[in-house]
């Protein structure tokens, strides 16, 4: 994207208030002819009192003139900025709406501080471009093209000079705008890179603490703050050059003006009047041309940041709503997975060929290795990604069809990580359904067997649990995620490796808050301790992301295949209770093949 296609974007931002930038566009043009005027009528005083003649008009005109100035600077000094600032919440907002919609593999890839960067410091950048626009560049550029004209008209030769001066001024920017361009963009990357590493390393601390990481860490950041540094000081170089280049430029204007003009004085071809207006004129031309010349550096220094801030906002969804999608309503939960295949890119990694039902009440277990499928399974259900084959229903519509909201209102979650806010216990089990009374987050909380715990925090349900939770235990963040999907009441509930890494103790009172709330759900749950899915409905065995074996717990230990090695090799035992056959579902049994389905 160009440097002009990045500021005439930026500048599109304010559309939505057109009419009042508008106005303060108009407002800048008078700023701007009252201030070429004002040199006019200063060259008439001094005529005028050489002439002894009486200056009092020209005075007040002067003085009204001043007074409307001043009027117009205030309305642009207050309202610019109110507008300025009320769009750079809505810039923020609209790339935060855009972050959160994006898949969890854009923000793992860019990283979380490299996105708030790109959020936080492309709000701040728009807020100073607008601000420049219509409080400096506008007056600047109107100035300019009234100066011009009335320079000539007063005397052609003095207005050459100007008119060089002009010239010098736009080729040293240019040249300094094309030795720079790489090198500010290098500069935007290195801060990218610095803000990512502040980020992961934050979001670790407790493994940089553990692992004595600290001066390992802080050395890195130096490296590339130094790196960010190599980068930035050759475009500093650059830019304080054309700063003394366009200074002298400027120092030569003016002796060159009164040189000149004192020799057409002496001719007869130039009033002391006229002088001193020119005088005027270079002055404030070459205060226009510095704010030109600021912005240039400006807009240049930071298109690299906008351009970030604008590919963000620009990023494709994956997943997108049909315009005509149905909303999903009197959900039952009967889950039904049609030949559905779901490939990573070019890579091999994914899913297969997957055909199973999940009747509406029923629980389904997916186990296998690491990487064998079972997280994607459960990501396409909830439309995180889109199967590139075969088709999703759940109580026989086709996710594709329908809202992603009302999608994914029908689906409660249980992660393995909690994923808490850092606000208080009660605004965590909100989240589940935010129109819930107190009394109702309270009961879902019993219910998970959280109360105690709860009751025992300074504050109670207002005790803030930290940044993802960290302040509470394992077992605590995860009761607490469960009163959440209690509170959500939805009819589908998906159980993600949410007893891993417990204790026994725990993982019991965990294990009883989840069997409450999977009672009447559409349940289909991952986990690696085999323990925790010996009593569900039907288990489904991945490998290569492929259902390898498919029945009940009993029935797959007594295949002897990959199962029953799982089971060897965690050294799980079958359920102390009886488990029913599998031939004694026939609900559950899948087509073609009681027990099995071939890899």
């Amino acid at each position: 994207m160009s440097l002009t296609r990045v500021y005439l974007r930026a500048i599109g931002f304010l559309a939505p208030e057109k009419w009042l930038t508008v106005i303060l566009v108009m407002a800048g043009g008078s700023v701007a002819m009252i201030q070429v005027y004002e040199q006019i009528l200063f060259g008439r005083v001094v005529d005028a009192l050489a002439k002894n003649t009486d200056p009092t008009p020209i005075i007040v005109q002067w003085a009204v003139l001043g007074l409307i100035g001043i009027l117009a600077g205030v309305v642009i000094a207050v309202l610019a900025d109110r507008l300025a600032h009320r769009q750079r919440l809505v810039a923020m907002r609209s790339a935060f709406e855009r972050s959160i919609t994006l898949p969890i593999s854009y923000h793992a890839e860019i990283g979380t501080g490299a996105v708030v960067r790109t959020i936080v410091a492309g709000a701040d950048t728009l807020f100073g471009t607008w601000l420049g626009f219509l409080r400096e560049q506008t007056t600047a550029l109107i100035g300019i093209f009234f100066l011009v004209p009335t320079a000539i008209i007063m005397n052609w030769r003095l207005a050459a000079i100007l008119a060089i001066l002009a010239f010098v001024y736009t080729i040293l920017n240019a040249i300094v705008v094309y030795r720079t361009s790489d090198g500010q963009a290098a500069v935007e990357r290195h801060h990218i890179s610095v803000a990512g590493r502040v980020g992961d390393v934050i979001g670790n601390v407790t493994v940089v603490q553990s692992y004595t990481r600290l001066s390992a860490e802080m050395n890195a950041l130096r490296g590339l703050m130094s790196d960010l540094l190599a980068a930035q000081y050759p475009v500093l170089t650059w830019w304080g050059v054309l700063t003394i280049l366009t200074r002298s430029a400027s120092t030569v204007t003016m002796v060159a003006v009164f040189a000149i003009g004192a020799m057409l004085a002496s001719k007869g071809e130039a009033s002391v009047g006229e002088i001193v207006s020119f005088v005027g004129f270079s002055q404030l031309l070459i205060g226009k041309l510095d704010l030109l010349s600021g912005f240039v550096t400006r807009i240049f220094m930071q298109a690299p940041t906008l351009r970030s801030f604008f590919q963000l906002l620009d990023t494709k969804l994956l997943i997108t709503e049909r315009k005509d999608a149905g909303i999903l309503t009197g959900v039952k939960g009967n889950v039904k997975f049609e030949d559905v295949s779901f490939r990573y890119g070019t890579d091999s990694q994914g899913v297969f060929n997957l055909d199973f039902e999940v009747p509406a009440g029923k629980t389904v277990a997916l186990v296998g290795p690491t990487g064998s499928g079972k997280t994607t399974t459960l990501a396409l259900l909830q439309r995180l990604r889109d199967p590139e084959g075969g088709r999703i229903t759940v109580d026989g519509q086709d996710i594709r069809d329908v809202t992603l909201d009302s999608l994914r209102s029908a689906i409660a979650v249980v992660f393995q990580d909690a994923g808490l806010f850092n606000r208080p216990i009660i605004e965590n089990i909100r989240v589940g359904r935010p129109e819930a009374t107190e009394a109702e987050i309270q009961a879902a909380a019993a219910m998970a067997e959280a109360s105690d715990f709860i009751a025992q925090k300074p504050g109670g349900y207002d005790y803030v649990v930290g940044e993802r939770g960290l302040s509470l235990s394992g077992g605590e963040r995860q009761r607490i995620a469960i009163a959440r999907a209690i509170l959500k009441s939805a009819p589908i509930l998906i159980l993600d490796e949410a007893t891993s890494a417990l204790d026994t103790e725990t993982e019991g009172k965990i294990k009883r808050a989840l069997d409450t709330l999977r009672q009447g759900r559409t349940t289909l749950i991952i986990a690696h301790r085999l323990s925790t899915v010996a009593d569900a409905d039907l288990i489904l065995v991945f490998d290569k992301g492929k259902i390898v074996e498919r029945g009940s717990f009993r029935t797959l230990v007594a295949h002897g295949e990959l199962f029953a090695r799982l089971v060897s090799e965690g050294g799980f035992h079958e359920p102390t209770e009886p488990v029913e056959e599998e031939a004694q579902n026939t609900s559950l049994a899948p087509r073609g093949d009681e027990d099995r389905e071939p890899a």
